[in-house]
């Protein structure tokens, strides 16, 4: 275990080196395909200096998660209910599709734990992510009732927004193998806010 006092600028470091080689391996083979030993190998450290650190592949995997939920709440948190209705959904949209092009490691790391049924984060997901999502989906069950946006489901638009911007990294070598050398975040954007402007935009 990481001694409880603050750590030296060599063991901040060498944190820091373990967190990255775990999600490239993590997101890579997922949890059940990972190994310590593939682990130890990416940072460049031996098996036991990896494990004065972080006791378990349980553990490694675990701090990932618990770090990437909260930032992969980040772009919902920021949907403010005194904005623009259909500005605020298209920026969440763009947010979205951003972190897909920024952090695909990290979206497949998170896809592959709910695939296998979210063992590690099933708490997570009952409690701080349905709470942030129930509360953002009744602003935007309010703003539909106010006819400022199209009537539309609110969680349902939310699921969506995350399978249409998310599949970008989780389905990214399929992706890539049907579109070439076309970068797909180029088109995806423009995409994606002119499907959703016409969703959302209240009829005349």
């Amino acid at each position: 275990m990481p001694p409880s006092r603050p750590a030296t600028k060599i063991q901040a470091r060498n944190q820091a080196t373990i967190m990255e080689a775990a999600l490239e391996v993590f997101s890579a083979n997922g949890f059940r395909g990972a190994t310590v030993d593939q682990i130890a190998e990416a940072a460049g450290l031996s098996k036991p200096n990896l494990l004065y650190y972080f006791p378990s592949k349980e553990a490694m995997h675990n701090a990932l998660l618990a770090q990437l939920l909260d930032t992969w709440l980040d772009p919902l948190r920021a949907l403010d209910p005194a904005g623009e209705p259909l500005a605020e959904l298209l920026g969440y949209v763009n947010r979205k599709l951003e972190m897909s092009r920024d952090f695909p490691r990290e979206s497949r790391l998170f896809a592959n734990e709910i695939v296998q049924g979210a063992p590690r984060i099933h708490a997570a997901l009952t409690g701080d992510l349905k709470t942030l999502v129930d509360d953002k989906a009744g602003v935007i069950a309010g703003w539909a009732r106010a006819g400022r946006i199209a009537p539309v489901h609110p969680h349902h638009l939310i699921f969506s927004i995350w399978s249409l911007t998310q599949h970008y990294a989780d389905f990214d070598v399929q992706v890539r193998a049907v579109l070439g050398d076309e970068d797909p975040f180029d088109g995806a954007a423009e995409f994606l806010e002119t499907l959703y402007r016409r969703l959302l935009t209240p009829s005349p």
